[in-house]
């Protein structure tokens, strides 16, 4: 009995005497920093349970401005557990996004105590000895312009208006995919398998188990790239830089899809059935494809859940318990990511009240800030958002329509958001019909309608971009996509549309204005006396009301991109219309006229 009591207090002087943990990562601004501290010894299976008795807050301060970033830890196993599959250990972290140079302070409140990780009491529990009131100081250099992807243009924020903005100044427009909605269903995750043969998406009912390998990009995977184990994560960091060598930036997943919904194959924790312990080495190997969105610049939509199981995760809707350790999970883990944006559910079915109490909650832990969506069932737009427009916690739409829908219900939120007081950024995340959406390139080379209707109609109606749906009916569906590639003349068209918009306009200081145009079908955006937009979807000229000035008039093709190009008519006068002339070629093709002011 001495003897241990002996050994018991040799082990808590020493964590009394705890040196403050060093900070990893490359101590720049906008680069991942990590603090990892040796704390109690605990697991997966563990009492008291790591992931409710337990509550890890650092609070970084920036010496010279007092700027204050409070950061949710969570625990580690053995710090290591991507490569070791670790369940249990006695490492706890944290991640820092510093957004400036100069000295960084930290201070560590570590406590525990039945069910502490939920309690907002800043006292609750009892101190962690050894890791509770620890402090440090680092100092963290300049961001680094050359550094790859976000890492070189910091967190993607709202800002009051209609575009997202980097902490470079650069605004966000939307290109990239929204399937497969379980693009986390990875065989190379730890824990991760199907847990029902049938695919629940309408009639497409295979009868064999699956999970995503992404065998075709594995020639996607280049040296240097990230792994875990050796030779795990290729496929999928493969179709990632496929995606971003297309010049996409986004991609829509769920991170649970367990109970009722499509696919049953993505969850966070240690198993199926469990809600409060969390798979720590899936997690990790989450993060190491996320970090590697960051470095090639693709943005993190976050799909919390689905409309099949929306009422299931605690029982019912409403923020218990189980829901509010999920969310603050996936927040202490990640929310340090650059472009990440929140999405309380896809076809989301909760009450307003609950998804505003969610999207509180969400803000609340958040030290980023980052912007809060949710989705739409098809066409239900005024139905999901009538009630959240202004609300301190909304910033975007994920709206689900038909494609022809597409610009009238970005005209018609971007103005319901402006007059409620707080301008959303309007995205479109799912194109109608479920069982078609955008198909195959070798089922509709042209993606005419897609192009016209929901990427132009978008983005000339002053939204902010489109990821893809892929229908049921087709190969490389919503639920068992392994080839990005099949859309490949998608992912062309959709690139052609941003560079026009980012190289040539001044997007977000200009609006809709569909109305100076006359004579035929077009799509005008507009910075009157400086520069216009117009998109003619079926081609043909048309006239266009002018402020005073003289306007060079270039061309650009929706199709197949390249350069700007000149047609019938190379300068435009003011007057009460102007006729546009035709385009250079194929006058019944769609055609984007973009004029600027030279007098």
């Amino acid at each position: 009995m001495k003897t241990l009591s002996a050994g018991l207090i040799v082990a808590v002087s020493f964590s009394l005497i705890a040196a403050p943990p060093r900070p990893a990562g490359a101590l720049k601004a906008w680069q991942q920093i990590t603090l990892s501290f040796q704390g109690p010894a605990s697991g997966e299976a563990a009492q008291p349970n790591p992931f409710t008795d337990y509550r890890l807050t650092v609070k970084f301060t920036h010496a010279a401005s007092g700027t204050a970033v409070v950061a949710p830890g969570y625990y580690a196993a053995d710090g290591n557990a991507a490569e070791s599959s670790a369940s249990e250990g006695n490492v706890w972290r944290v991640h820092l996004l510093a957004p400036g140079a100069g000295v960084w302070r930290w201070e560590a409140s570590f406590r525990t105590g039945p069910g502490i990780a939920l309690s907002e009491d800043a006292q609750a529990g009892t101190p962690v000895a050894g890791v509770d009131g620890l402090k440090g100081e680092f100092r963290v250099a300049a961001a680094d312009p050359k550094a790859p992807g976000f890492l070189a243009k910091g967190l993607l924020s709202y800002d009051g208006s209609h575009f997202f903005r980097f902490a470079n100044g650069e605004r966000f427009l939307k290109g990239g995919a929204d399937s497969p909605e379980n693009f986390l269903a990875y065989a190379d995750f730890d824990g991760t398998f199907d847990t029902d043969a049938a695919f629940n998406e309408g009639r497409n009912t295979t009868g064999k188990a699956f999970v995503h390998q992404y065998a075709p990009h594995l020639r996607d995977w280049r040296a240097g790239d990230p792994v875990w184990q050796k030779t795990k994560g290729k496929g999928i960091i493969g179709a990632l830089n496929y995606l971003a060598g297309k010049g996409m930036n986004s991609v829509y997943f769920l991170t649970y899809n367990i109970d009722t919904g499509d696919g049953k194959d993505v969850w966070p924790w240690t198993g199926p059935e469990v809600r409060d312990r969390f798979d720590v080495s899936k997690l990790a190997q989450w993060e190491t494809v996320f970090s590697h969105m960051d470095r090639l610049g693709i943005q993190l939509h976050v799909v919390t859940q689905e409309t099949e199981n929306d009422h299931k995760l605690g029982g019912g809707p409403g923020l218990n318990p189980a829901r509010r350790l999920y969310l603050r999970e996936l927040i202490a883990r990640f929310s340090h990511h650059h472009a990440l944006i929140w999405n309380l559910g896809e076809e989301n079915n909760t009450p307003d009240a609950d998804r505003k109490l969610t999207a509180s909650y969400i803000r609340s832990l958040d030290p980023y800030r980052h912007p809060i969506t949710v989705h739409t069932h098809v066409n239900r737009i005024q139905e999901c958002y009538g009630k959240l427009l202004g609300h301190e916690a909304f910033e975007a739409t994920s709206i689900q329509a038909d494609m022809d829908r597409y610009h009238r219900y970005t005209l018609e939120m971007r103005e319901a958001s402006a007059k409620a007081g707080r301008k959303w950024a309007i995205f479109g995340d799912e194109q109608t019909h479920a069982d078609s959406g955008v198909v195959p390139d070798a089922d509709d080379p042209g993606h005419d309608v897609p192009r016209k209707r929901a990427l132009w109609g978008n983005l000339m109606a002053g939204g902010s971009g489109v990821e893809w749906y892929f229908g049921y009916k087709y190969p490389h569906m919503d639920l068992n996509c392994e080839d990005w590639r099949s859309r490949d003349r998608m992912w062309d068209q959709t690139r052609f549309a941003l560079e026009f918009f980012h190289r040539y306009l001044p997007f977000w200081e200009m609006a809709p204005g569909d109305g100076l145009a006359s004579g035929g079908a077009a799509f005008v955006l507009a910075k009157p006396g400086q520069v216009y937009a117009v998109y003619l979807p079926q081609g043909g000229s048309i006239r266009l009301k002018l402020e005073t000035g003289s306007y060079a008039v270039d061309w650009y093709n929706p199709r197949s991109g390249g350069p700007l190009l000149k047609g019938g008519q190379v300068r435009a006068e003011a007057g009460a219309e102007t006729d546009l002339g035709p385009p250079p070629t194929g006058p019944a093709a769609d055609w984007a006229a973009l004029l600027r002011r030279v007098r």
